[in-house]
Parts: structure tokens; C-alpha cells; sequence
């Protein structure tokens, strides 16, 4: 144990918080109005303090939030009295602790590496290197609707200078195309992302691409079309729509994106720190660049604190290609101060200390120390 340094774990603080979603949250696999998450507050022995956020997706990651607040109570005493420098050793530890509430460990590590950076007064994108810190452009997300629900986000989206519409599908080949072909009618000059979440049989997406390319849709990737563990449909459709595939849910570790490059699977791997937590998804990242695959990064219904720490990898590892960071733009409220920012469908770099953000506390606080 590390208790005396002044680097030290000495109090972690967490709470659970509900904000609303402007409008259901559907994907193939299940909906969401509310995202239930939990905030956390870590503080060290010299006085720093990081934020870092739970945002389990049940539908998506099998995790809900009474699992998170049972394994931040077990988690949080583990991990007490710990050097925050060692973020890398606790970030093992925790995975070896619980390494199937990957959500719940990323919101103990986003608030721990946070907290170290706030102490050596760096941006958290500076620790991964700062290789390419500069506004980035994300695309926006529209869930299964009806057509005319469809058309409506769409264009309200279009206004505010989106132009890269991920849209999820799977549930229905037919009605997913007409719901590309009335947004693509109404607004011509956009692309599109079709996010199955494992929806889609392998011929479904075949049909699914076949129908996009007829009415002349711009389609730039399919992510996770097929169940996770369906790797030979995953290099299928690459091979035979040409248009390339992400792997989201099918890589939830290291040894699942050595998988996916093994068969050669996909086009991009989709990096999630609620899937795999933060040190981890920064090893497949680097692994992913390494194996000549290409970088998306993407997250659950997450607030700006879980993106920002994203958007940190993003600014601070480089080699990012397509950013799904666009979550805290579909929630009614943002419970967070400070930070980066958005500006349309723009995200602008921050230069405080850490994520250089603020989450008061709810009266509904468990505090461990």
C-alpha cells in the first residue's frame, strides 16, 4: 500500500445520476429513455480530484447500474490507499477484480487518471502524448423510428452542421432502407454509418447494402452488423459489399481484437472504454494500429465526462479516423462543467488540468475512504 504518498487514493466518492434522452434511444437491441449512470469522485492525499462515469448500456453490455453501484463498493475498498501515479497497475488490478463490469472500472480509472493529471497540471490527452490535439468533427446518431421521426431528426441534425449520420438499423432490412433512402432524398449530400448492434443475419446486411447502393446512398462503414462472435459473416460482408467493417460489440479485450485482425474481420476496430475500461482500451488502440487496422472510438449514453476522457485518447494517441462521440448531445441536460466543448457537430480541445471538469454531487452519495 501507498497511503502516505502524497499521490494516494483517499477518498472515492460516488453517486448515481439519471438524465433523460431527448428521444428513445432504439437499436436493434434494445431502447433507453433515460441514461442511468453513476458519477464518481476520486480524492488523493495532496488534495486533487478527479471525475470519472459509469454509463452501462444492459441492452448492449449485459451491466446495469445496481451492478455497477455493488462493484464500485467492492472496487472502491480494493483500490483505497493506492497510488493514482500507478493508474496503470490499478487499472490491472481492477480488471483482475472484475473483469465483467468493465463500466464500473472505467469510471474508477477515468477518475483516478484524471486526479494524476490534475497533480502534474496536464490535459488529459498530454499523458497519452498529444499527438494530434485539434478540433475533430463527430458524426451524430439516429435511433429506429418511424419514417417520419427518421426525416425530422435528420434535419435537425443537418441545421446544427452534421453531416455523417450513423444510423441504426437491424430490427427490419426493408424498413431500415427506406429509412436511409428518405433521409438520403431529403438531404442528399450526407454519408451514412449503419450500426447494426448485431442485428443483421449475414444475408440481411447483404440485402441491407445492396438496397442503400440502388437508390445511391453514400454508405462509409458498417459497424457490427452480425453477432459478436459471427467473425466469418463479419469478413463476408467486407469482402463482398466492399464497403468496410467496424467491430464494436466483437471486441470487448485485447485478445478479442487480436481475434478480429487474426481472421481478418473488419476494417476498424471501434474503441469503447465502457467495454474493456481505459488502460485496456489504450492497448487495443495500440494494437489496432500496429495490425494496420484503422480507429473509431465511440461510447454508450454517456455525459462529457466519460467522452471527454475519449476524446483524450483521440487528441492524444493520434491515428483516429472516425469519432462516435456525440452522446451528451442527445441528452436534455449536461450535469457537467467545464471541459471541451461542442460546437455543431464540432468538438473543441480543452487546455485545463486533467479533463478540467466539475460534477457536484447528489445527496445520494456513497463516499468510501
Amino acid at each position: 500500500m501507498t497511503g502516505s504518498l502524497p499521490s494516494a487514493i483517499t477518498r472515492i466518492e460516488y453517486w448515481p445520476v439519471d438524465i433523460p434522452i431527448t428521444d428513445p434511444f432504439v437499436v436493434a437491441t434494445g431502447a433507453r429513455t433515460i441514461a442511468e449512470n453513476v458519477f464518481l469522485r476520486v480524492t488523493l492525499a495532496n488534495g486533487s480530484q478527479g471525475y470519472g462515469e459509469a454509463a452501462p448500456f444492459p441492452e448492449v453490455g449485459g451491466e446495469t447500474r445496481e451492478s455497477c453501484l455493488r462493484s464500485l463498493h467492492q472496487l472502491s475498498k480494493v483500490i483505497l490507499g493506492r497510488s493514482a501515479a500507478d493508474y496503470k497497475e490499478v487499472g490491472r488490478l481492477l480488471s483482475e477484480q472484475a473483469l465483467t463490469y468493465p463500466a464500473a472500472r472505467c469510471g474508477l480509472e477515468t477518475a483516478i487518471i484524471d486526479a494524476h493529471c490534475r497533480t502534474e497540471n496536464i490535459p488529459m490527452w498530454q499523458l497519452w502524448g498529444g499527438t494530434d490535439v485539434r478540433t475533430r468533427e463527430t458524426d451524430i446518431t439516429i435511433p429506429i423510428a418511424d419514417l417520419d421521426k427518421t426525416v425530422a431528426l435528420a434535419r435537425g441534425w443537418y441545421v446544427r452542421g452534421f453531416r455523417l449520420f450513423k444510423m441504426k438499423v437491424g430490427k427490419d432490412v426493408e424498413n431500415d432502407i427506406r429509412r436511409l433512402e428518405a433521409v438520403h432524398r431529403a438531404l442528399p449530400d450526407i454519408s451514412f454509418i449503419g450500426d447494426g448492434n448485431q442485428g443483421f443475419s449475414r444475408q440481411d446486411c447483404l440485402a441491407f447494402a445492396q438496397g442503400v447502393k440502388r437508390f445511391g446512398g453514400t454508405m462509409v462503414l458498417l459497424e457490427q452488423p452480425v453477432v459478436r462472435d459471427d467473425l466469418d459473416s463479419m469478413a463476408a460482408i467486407r469482402r463482398e459489399t466492399g464497403i468496410p467493417v467496424a467491430a464494436d460489440e466483437s471486441v470487448r479485450s485485447l485478445a478479442d481484437a487480436q481475434e478480429v485482425v487474426a481472421q481478418d474481420a473488419a476494417d476498424y476496430i471501434n474503441i469503447k472504454i465502457m467495454k474493456t475500461g481505459v488502460i485496456e482500451a489504450v492497448e487495443i488502440a495500440s494494437f489496432t494500429k500496429a495490425s494496420g487496422l484503422k480507429l473509431m472510438i465511440g461510447g454508450m449514453l454517456e455525459t462529457r465526462i466519460a467522452m471527454g476522457c475519449s476524446f483524450s485518447l483521440v487528441l492524444g494517441l493520434g491515428g483516429f479516423e472516425v469519432l462516435d462521440l456525440d452522446t451528451p448531445l442527445l441528452l436534455t441536460s449536461d450535469p457537467v462543467t467545464g471541459g471541451y466543448r461542442y460546437e455543431g457537430s464540432r468538438l473543441q480541445p480543452w487546455a485545463g488540468s486533467g479533463l478540467a471538469m466539475k460534477a457536484v454531487p447528489s445527496a445520494d452519495v456513497t463516499t468510501i475512504e
